[in-house]
């Protein structure tokens, strides 16, 4: 069945794949990449590789070559899941993702040179307690959805963008006093955060008790409507998560990380309307992880492929 349509075909061997065939593995690295990463439905696809190639590969097979590089895939994310686990910060996010008539979730977690995707799951703490195990690592960055809470050993940073942009709906809705006053506070947050590398620890210190100081002086301010109060509620209630960045370096002010590691797979759905099949859902999602692991680790998306269909790891040669 065709992993994005109801569609059921044939299985047949694909013409020109066979074993000792001039064109080797690079057809089926290439079946993939056209499918999982520019998002070509099967049947264009078949007509291209003739086009191309000369390879006469019917949808069916087609299929059977994604199914087929299910566990090569799976392997590879395998690796990077340990290798999320060897560091010491995770940053989440989630998006709808539609399996069959179900509407689940696709998750990614990742950490510098490594991103891990995780599809056909749901939204509940239950998923990062699967993902995590007995592990936890010290840092956790997020926006402020309560799945991604409660992980990290040492602290957790909430992304200043999503909480930008909510204050900024706090002053449409009324609010003239905490809100404008709040939102100068995350963007010198911000400014900070960009120009961290040319201060010392000393220095970073100060800065970030002055946010606190300041912090503290806005929520001393007198509230002129509801949706001020309601901001009050909301500052004290994540006010220790807000500045956690400043003196850990290794932390970002916001979750834009995991954003731009999601919008391709906001497009891809666009493009198909989601999955059919389960495992089709995982593949991609562990495709998902071998493409965005390999553009963090300067390594093409078709030899990152080549690598994970060869069994290699993906090395980092950032």
């Amino acid at each position: 069945m065709c992993p994005c349509c109801a569609k059921t075909f044939k299985a047949e061997p694909p013409r020109g794949l066979e074993p000792g065939s001039p064109f080797g593995p690079e057809p089926r690295a290439y079946v993939i990449y056209l499918r999982s990463v520019q998002g070509i439905p099967l049947a264009r696809l078949s007509a291209l590789l003739k086009d191309l190639f000369g390879l006469e590969i019917s949808e069916g097979a087609l299929v059977n070559i994604l199914r087929a590089a299910g566990a090569a895939f799976a392997e590879q994310a395998d690796r990077l899941k340990a290798n999320l686990k060897g560091g010491s910060v995770i940053a989440s996010d989630e998006t709808g993702l539609r399996v069959g008539k179900k509407n689940t979730w696709l998750w990614v977690f990742h950490d510098g040179p490594t991103a891990l995707f995780l599809a056909n799951q749901g939204r509940a703490k239950t998923v990062v307690e699967a993902f995590l195990g007995d592990w936890r690592p010290d840092y956790w960055i997020s926006d402020r959805y309560g799945g991604q809470m409660g992980w990290a050993v040492k602290g957790h940073q909430f992304c200043l963008a999503h909480l930008i942009r909510d204050t900024r709906y706090q002053m449409e809705a009324g609010d003239t006093i905490i809100a404008p006053a709040f939102l100068g506070l995350l963007k010198r947050a911000c400014a900070i955060g960009r120009r961290r590398d040319a201060l010392n620890d000393a220095k970073l210190k100060l800065l970030q008790a002055q946010l606190v100081g300041r912090l503290s002086r806005i929520l001393a301010l007198t509230p002129d409507s509801d949706a001020a109060r309601a901001l009050i509620k909301v500052i004290n209630k994540i006010r220790r998560h807000l500045f956690v960045f400043i003196t850990n370096r290794a932390l970002s002010a916001t979750n834009n990380g995991s954003e731009r590691a999601l919008r391709p797979c906001a497009v891809y759905r666009k493009i198909t309307n989601g999955f059919r099949s389960e495992w089709a859902a995982v593949l991609y999602a562990d495709t998902r992880s071998v493409i965005e692991t390999g553009r963090r680790r300067s390594v093409r998306a078709i030899d990152a492929i080549r690598l994970t269909l060869g069994g290699n790891p993906i090395p980092n040669i950032a």
